[in-house]
């Protein structure tokens, strides 16, 4: 190319990029006022209700002093404008006056939601108007309830918030073991650990909360291997007398938008029956013990359940199980009878999402039939009408690590699955840490699917019992 030609195409590029920056900025700005525009925020009709009482406001002040002061003061505006259309045409003075009304209209608008989104979002990464969108779009959300406990259930809460604020996590407190089974034992609480995994999982900075609440401290004599999570629900339960008031507590602190609560407040311990005749107590017992678990129960037997999670559950609209480990985290849910009761009543689509992997100890060599057999068996009846599968094998390198402890990928059973009555969901919703080489279900790749089946099942449903 030529000296002058690539002259002439700097100094076009040049004109360009302004041009583009400008275009960029006027639809941004263009975008940003048409949001306000959009139904459903709730924000034009009180600004509109705020413009007609300050209407009212001046009409009835001048009602009151017999119209004198705004009689006069018309009298000087008129004066005032006769004059100047006289130096500057009305059909020049005119336009100009209403757009620099308009101008100062939109500027004293914009500088107020700017002060109001600089104290509500200081740091400025999000609108006003799409902080009012999401707000509203969350609160219109389904209500969800979703039944577990462990990783499992936070994975599954983390994907789920971005749906609905209307969530509710009904968890397990049947927990023996590490620093959760120290505070059960030396203080007579509760174990906390799965309800701090969720009230994490729930909040707004959830790394940073994550983070905190899984803090372990490795010294000081007494706080060796307590996480603080578990420290600050303990000092919550003995603050205001009980788990459930502590977890309410603490939602309002940590500005949770969802709800966490136990299944029972009773001090409910496990116990599993082998199939060589073992009796097996104690949850972290439990999967220790190498043998085929052929029932499972608690003591005491037929704990009361929260009446706020059978309320839950009751108004749900839609009502997932799991994933997570099926003897410890989800069956412990379904052996107070309330709650099995009142998923059995529920007319709310309801899946269970099934364990990508079996774990040792617990399911052995099962396969998915053999896990909605076993809640079957649990429960005593259908609780659930279909049940999430992962598509895709794990990698060679992730069945070699598992191998290396009894584990091998939940095989699909699908005849035997059908004769059981539930439908399956097949979809990839795993993911393979970098680090560890574990598997994991993909928390935005799960709950969007979740949702999306729900919406159906619920439209399918509504169909049917309109025929």
């Amino acid at each position: 190319m030529n000296p002058f030609r690539r002259t002439v195409q700097k100094h076009l590029q040049a004109q360009v990029r302004p041009m583009d920056a400008t275009k960029n900025w006027t639809q941004h700005h263009l975008s940003h006022w048409l949001k306000w525009m959009m139904p459903g925020l709730s924000v034009k009709r009180w600004l509109l209700m705020s413009a007609l009482g300050v209407l009212f406001t001046v009409l009835g002040l001048a009602v009151w002093l017999n119209l004198t002061p705004v009689s006069r003061l018309m009298t000087l505006v008129g004066i005032f404008l006769q004059w100047l259309s006289t130096v500057i045409p009305r059909n020049i003075s005119g336009p100009i006056a209403i757009a620099l009304g308009l101008g100062l209209i939109f500027w004293g608008q914009n500088r107020t939601f700017g002060a109001i989104t600089t104290a509500l979002n200081p740091d400025g990464d999000e609108e006003l108007i799409d902080m009012l969108h999401n707000h509203r779009r969350l609160n219109k959300g389904p209500k969800i309830v979703a039944i577990g406990g462990g990783t499992g259930l936070s994975t599954l809460l983390r994907g789920l918030k971005k749906y609905s604020s209307n969530i509710t996590a009904v968890v397990t407190v049947a927990d023996d073991g590490g620093s959760s089974g120290r505070l059960r034992r030396e203080i007579g609480v509760l174990p906390p650990g799965d309800i701090r995994n969720c009230l994490a999982a729930f909040a707004d900075e959830e790394k940073l909360l994550t983070e905190l609440f899984q803090y372990r401290f490795k010294a000081g004599d007494g706080l060796v291997g307590h996480s603080f999570g578990n420290l600050f629900l303990t000092a919550m339960s003995e603050i205001t007398g009980d788990l459930e008031q502590a977890i309410l507590a603490s939602s309002k602190v940590l500005a949770i938008q969802g709800q966490v609560f136990p299944a029972t407040l009773s001090d409910m311990k496990l116990w599993a029956r082998l199939a060589d005749g073992r009796v097996i107590e104690g949850e972290s017992n439990i999967p220790e013990a190498g043998g085929h678990i052929v029932e499972m129960g608690c003591t005491p037997a037929n704990p009361p359940a929260l009446p706020a999670a059978i309320k839950a559950i009751e108004e749900a609209d839609f009502i997932i199980m799991g994933p997570g480990s099926l003897y410890t985290s989800v069956i412990p849910n379904l052996l107070v009878p309330e709650i099995r009761e009142a998923i059995a009543r529920s007319r709310a689509p309801r899946i269970y999402v099934c364990n990508i992997m079996t774990q040792p100890g617990e399911t052995d060599g099962y396969t998915v039939a053999d896990h909605i057999k076993a809640i079957d068996r649990a429960c005593g009846k259908k609780l659930f009408d279909a049940v999430l599968v992962h598509q895709r094998s794990p990698s060679e390198e992730a069945l070699r690590q598992y191998a290396l402890e009894r584990s091998h990928p939940v095989f699909l059973d699908r005849e035997e699955v059908a004769r059981l009555r539930r439908r399956v969901v097949i979809a990839n919703i795993m993911e393979e840490d970098p680090d560890t080489g574990f598997v994991r279900h993909n928390h935005e790749r799960l709950a969007a699917l979740l949702v999306r089946w729900s919406s159906r099942a619920a439209e399918v449903q509504a169909k049917m019992n309109n025929i």
